[in-house]
């Protein structure tokens, strides 16, 4: 696609749906995508880009089918790794070799000595056990991840090598072929990760997803803003932006975070083929994509001879950039890059709505560096989970959207039911509302027997006609055609309407009849990412794509209309469905007497189609990844899948004509016999156990135990001929079960106990290690089957296996309940709901509680769940009206703040003033104390970083002060509470003060050692005699040869009993129900802490004290 904005031409059929398909645009641009890498490929000094913007304008069908193969081949099967790391892949059973990276030998220490030895053999080479390169702890956690339905969740794996120790961290997938594994080296420095990949994650990015979840919704650009500045603070990029997909699928940077001396890129749009189709792919099967050096020579991956392809490396995190993009990067000035894909639901159709909701690439996370980057996985995994989140948050913004638009389609569904209810189809263009209503346009036609109905602003009459025989001539095969301009579409004589008439959306009502809506011109500026047409890019001997020039680039878009969106195609579309209806008499006289026969060669294609069809579907079943057989009505095998012949080493041709019953366990024949009986009745069973009998090389490993459903097999009569059997290998859950069910003890029967509710537990590592009775009715999985599995991914899954939820967005809540909980956080509650084993859906309130051992160590997570009652969802409704109420306290806080700064400002005001006359040394020494009460009091009310004081990343100043500047400050403060409590204030400072210049935060400093004193005078008895001791003991102190600092110890000391017990504990530990005397104390507690300073209360037998100490550099000294 060009950068130019393209028409959206809409021809679209009886059956078809004006909604436009991601499929079709993928199938449509993939042919230009290839056509333009080959157009790279084959430039040996120069390919002007200019070219490929008339390319992605043109069709793709003179695109050869090989050539489009040959690129998606490339792509995935590249052969080629970035050099950071090395991989392997290895057989899924054997963990036999059958491909590395040229690198590996080298990287794991493994490659020959420099002196060849005639006894020595190659260490790394095909067939070898990949677990033998490895220390034994490695090895055992790749067989357990190997074992395992979702291998990723496990990700990363920390191994060994077995030569030389050295750390790497083991990224696992699978392929088609077998096990992909990609070696990441471990930093020396690092602490390694050793547990499941996204239980330690969490810890990583738990701020930056608080900040994320607290923000309100409604504004995604304030989400995208704060999102970019939390990647780039975790993985110290240079630039990072958040990329967004339009309808047409070019691109437009929506939010950035970059350093001063980049050139930004906010607001610029970057064409299609930017990003091409084949990438997007990838991105959804992939969600992050690391290029630590776009300049660094790739490594070559050699693989086995007996491999029928090259290796897929979709999935890989090593896979190298082709060609085209690391050109495009050096141009771009990228040496470096991180991307990340934000997936949110796709639309469905009604439908599907039901059905699982796919997911679309609504845009990505972009990070660019100027020079060579690595990022290390968990940190990685961490910003996947932050984008998870963001993703999250950003379909809720869509789905808010969606419901406006559904408030939309309710007016309009109003609108139709009125234009029903006239004589059609006049009424809808002479009465009130009229078709103008039904969507956003200028002008609208009715063109009926040969006569025109005009609205608004609209061609005229012979203008209107000659349109209608040009959609006869040009498009008479649809019944419809939408466009945002009529000269790109084709339309002969669209000069002639100016910008009066541009874009138009046109329906057929009968066979020669029309009607029209028009919009007029609408300007529009698109600022692009680098001038395309550009002649310096032309003149530039390297090869290049898209360009070398980013500089922006205006387009003023002319001669076109607001594009028609879905939703008010789908309204057009609804409306001529109910004039075809209405005018049905008269489409039926134009097809009167004419009789459609299919041709001959049409016959033979149908024929030839459902032959591929059927072969096809046969291949599927022979390789399905689960058993499947089938017996005829006899009760003999007559088919037998590959994995049936696998899991029993019965051979097909062996299996063959043999009766079903001989092959079952002896105390399954009954069973088995009762079960073919009904399902040659048309009775089909489900989830029956079946044990089949072993031989051969799988003999001494026992029966197989297979869960399966009867399916009826029928000829083309629909009479029933066999019984097909569609099942799941569960011995090895099977086997779990006999050997946990035996060291079951009390703690069974408790857990078990009816009145028990759902429980389930998971440790450290995220697998499932408790799955009580109530949990098991309720979700109708059997403990056995969700035992030593992984909670979230296996048990709790968007897939067909296990409790299915609605989709990855509750996936991801989940798992934040989860590991906010591990991390140590106060318990969690979480609504929310899954599809049990009936296809029921369940909603449920989840609670989840921490498990420690006896020394205090988190071990894993207990969780309840409560269904739903009307009780609790009153608490719900009570939570959500209490969050609310707070909600609206902050803004009366926000408001009371606004306030003061009114007569803050006047005070500023009148001091300037003041500071400009002419004072004394005196008075001008007052009117800077009351400056410093002023900066003050504007600091504590700009506080509204509260979190940020409690977790201590608030920023301090590093300003010179006087010491004894402050001091009179803090003496001033408390002078008329001193008063008005009758108590006095002795202060015992070295003379030495008033000349002490430091470097600090002089107004924080005011801050927490007036708070304190103040609480010390609130609870002093108001009794003669009783007074309040302030001091200071100063040390000075050497570090190093050149700094100097002073070593400050205030001591408030006031009588006995001194401050209650219960505000000491909420200074140093702050709960919801913290008294305002507390919170002070304990904000105060904190900027000391921050200060790099402590607070102690001493009490002794007569008098209490605050014991602050703190440390300042000395600015300079005039002692």
């Amino acid at each position: 696609m060009s950068s130019k904005s393209t028409t959206n031409l809409t021809n679209y059929s009886r059956s078809s749906s004006v909604r436009s398909k991601p499929a079709s645009r993928l199938l449509t641009q993939t042919p230009i995508d290839a056509k333009l890498h080959v157009g790279y490929e084959q430039s040996e000094q120069q390919f002007d880009y200019s070219t490929s913007v008339n390319l992605s304008n043109s069709v793709a069908s003179d695109v050869p089918s090989s050539t489009v193969s040959a690129y998606l081949r490339k792509m995935q099967r590249g052969s080629l790794v970035q050099p950071f790391g090395c991989l392997i892949a290895v057989d899924e059973q054997s963990f036999r070799v059958l491909a590395y990276s040229e690198n590996a030998p080298e990287m794991l220490d493994l490659a020959s000595q420099a002196v060849p030895n005639m006894e020595q053999q190659e260490v790394l080479s095909f067939g070898i056990d990949v677990r033998t390169l490895f220390r034994p702890s490695g090895a055992a956690a790749l067989q357990k991840a190997a074992n395992i339905g979702e291998v990723n969740v496990l990700n990363p794996i920390l191994v060994n090598s077995k030569s030389s120790g050295k750390p790497f961290y083991a990224i696992l997938h699978r392929i088609d072929v077998g096990l992909v594994i990609d070696l990441e080296p471990v930093n020396p420095l690092d602490l390694p990760v050793t547990a499941a990949g996204a239980l330690n994650s969490y810890k990583l990015a738990a701020k930056a997803i608080s900040r994320l979840q607290s923000l309100s919704s409604g504004n995604i650009s304030l989400l995208c803003d704060v999102l970019v500045r939390e990647v780039k603070d975790l993985t110290g990029y240079d630039r990072v932006m958040v990329y967004k997909f339009h309808e047409d699928e070019h691109g437009e940077v929506v939010a950035e975070c970059c350093k001063p001396d980049l050139e930004p890129y906010l607001g610029f749009h970057y064409p299609a083929t930017d990003i091409p189709q084949a990438s997007r792919f990838l991105f959804m099967k992939n969600k992050v994509r690391m290029i630590c050096d776009c300049f660094a020579r790739p490594v070559k991956v050699i693989q086995d001879k007996a491999l029928s392809q090259p290796l897929s490396l979709a999935g890989s995190t090593l896979r190298s950039p082709h060609g085209c993009h690391a050109q495009y990067m050096a141009n771009m000035g990228s040496i470096a890059s991180l991307v990340m894909s934000v997936t949110i639901h796709e639309e469905e159709d009604e439908a599907h709505s039901n059905q699982h909701k796919r997911r679309k690439l609504w845009g990505l996370v972009v990070c660019h560096h100027t020079t060579p980057r690595f990022v290390p996985f968990p940190l990685r995994y961490a910003c996947e989970f932050l984008v998870q989140v963001f993703s999250v948050q950003i379909n809720k913004e869509v789905e808010l959207s969606v419901q406006l638009t559904e408030r939309h389609i309710l007016r309009t569904q109003t609108v139709l039911c009125d234009m029903l209810l006239r004589d059609a189809p006049m009424g809808i263009v002479t009465q009130s509302p009229n078709v103008m209503d039904l969507v956003r346009c200028d002008g609208a036609v009715l063109y009926y027997r040969k006569k025109c109905w005009l609205l608004g602003v609209t061609p005229t009459e012979a203008q209107t006609r000659d349109i209608v025989s040009w959609l006869l001539e040009s498009h008479g095969g649809s019944t419809g055609l939408s466009t945002d301009s009529l000269t790109e579409a084709g339309y002969p004589n669209a000069s002639v309407f100016d910008d009066a008439v541009c874009g138009m959306a046109a329906v057929k009502i009968t066979s020669s009849d029309f009607l029209f809506w028009f919009r007029s011109h609408k300007a529009k500026e698109i600022k692009w990412g680098g001038a395309i047409h550009d002649p310096v890019d032309k003149k530039d001997v390297r090869k290049m794509h898209p360009r070398t020039s980013f500089k922006g680039y205006l387009e003023v878009v002319k001669r076109r209309s607001l594009p028609w969106e879905d939703v008010e195609m789908d309204a057009i579309h609804s409306l001529q469905l109910i004039l075809r209806g209405s005018l049905q008499h008269e489409i039926a006289d134009d097809s009167k007497m004419i009789v459609s026969v299919p041709a001959v060669d049409t016959s033979i294609q149908r024929v030839d189609e459902l032959r591929v069809v059927t072969n096809e579907m046969v291949r599927l079943i022979e390789t399905a990844s689960i058993p499947i057989l089938a017996v005829d009505a006899s009760g003999n095998i007559n088919g037998w899948n590959t994995k049936v012949a696998e899991l029993t080493g019965l051979d097909l041709r062996e299996a063959l004509g043999t009766p079903f019953v001989d092959l079952v366990i002896d105390d399954g024949e009954q069973s088995l016999n009762h079960m073919l009986r009904l399902a040659l009745r048309g009775k089909e069973e489900k989830n029956v156990e079946i044990r089949l009998k072993t031989c051969g090389s799988q003999e001494n490993n026992g029966p197989i135990i297979m869960i399966a459903n009867a399916c009826c097999s029928r000829d083309v009569k629909g009479n029933i001929v066999g019984v097909c059997f569609v099942g799941q290998d569960v011995t090895g859950q099977m086997m779990i079960l006999d050997k946990y069910n035996h060291a079951q003890g009390d703690y069974v029967s408790v857990v078990r106990n009816p009145l028990i509710p759902p429980i389930f537990m998971m440790d450290e590592h995220g697998r499932c290690i408790e799955w009580n009775a109530a949990m098991q009715k309720m979700s109708g999985l059997k403990r056995e089957h969700v035992i030593d599995q992984m909670l979230l991914g296996e048990v709790f899954t968007v897939h067909s296996f296990g409790c299915r939820l609605k989709d990855e967005d509750t996936l991801t809540k989940l798992r934040i309940l989860v590991n906010s909980v591990i991390a140590g956080q106060d318990a969690n509650e979480l609504v929310f709901g899954f599809f049990n084993q009936q296809h029921k859906y369940v909603e449920a309130l989840i609670s989840a509680t921490r498990r420690v051992d006896s020394e205090g160590r988190g071990t894993g997570v207990l969780c309840f769940l409560h269904v739903a009652s009307p009780e609790l969802q009153r608490a719900v409704q009570v939570k959500k009206v209490t969050e609310q109420a707070a909600a609206n306290t902050v803004t009366k806080l926000a408001y009371i703040r606004g306030e003061i700064r009114n007569p803050l400002s006047g005070i500023k005001c009148v001091r300037s003033l003041m500071e400009s006359s002419d004072l004394s040394k005196d008075q001008r020494q007052l009117l800077r104390t009351n400056g410093l009460c002023y900066d003050q009091l504007a600091k504590i009310i700009g506080d509204t970083d509260i979190e940020g004081i409690e977790e201590s990343y608030i920023e301090m100043k590093s300003d010179e002060f006087n010491l004894g500047e402050a001091l009179q400050v803090v003496m001033n403060q408390v002078m008329i509470l001193s008063r008005e409590r009758q108590v006095q204030i002795i202060y015992d400072l070295p003379s030495q003060v008033s000349s002490m210049c430091l470097f600090g935060d002089i107004l924080r400093l005011q801050q927490v050692l007036s708070d304190f004193l103040a609480t010390a005078l609130l609870f002093t008895p108001a009794l003669e005699g009783l007074r309040i001791l302030f001091s200071l003991i100063p040390r000075q102190e050497c570090i190093g040869t050149q700094m100097h600092v002073f070593h400050l110890e205030f001591r408030i000391s006031h009588p006995a009993p001194g401050i209650p017990e219960e505000l000491i504990r909420e200074m140093f530990n702050y709960n919801n129900n913290v008294s305002r005397e507390g919170l002070g104390l304990y904000i105060s507690q904190k900027l000391v802490k921050i200060m790099n300073g402590s607070v102690q209360y001493l009490r002794e037998a007569e008098k209490a004290s605050f014991i602050i100490i703190i440390e300042f550099p000395i600015a300079h000294n005039k002692l």
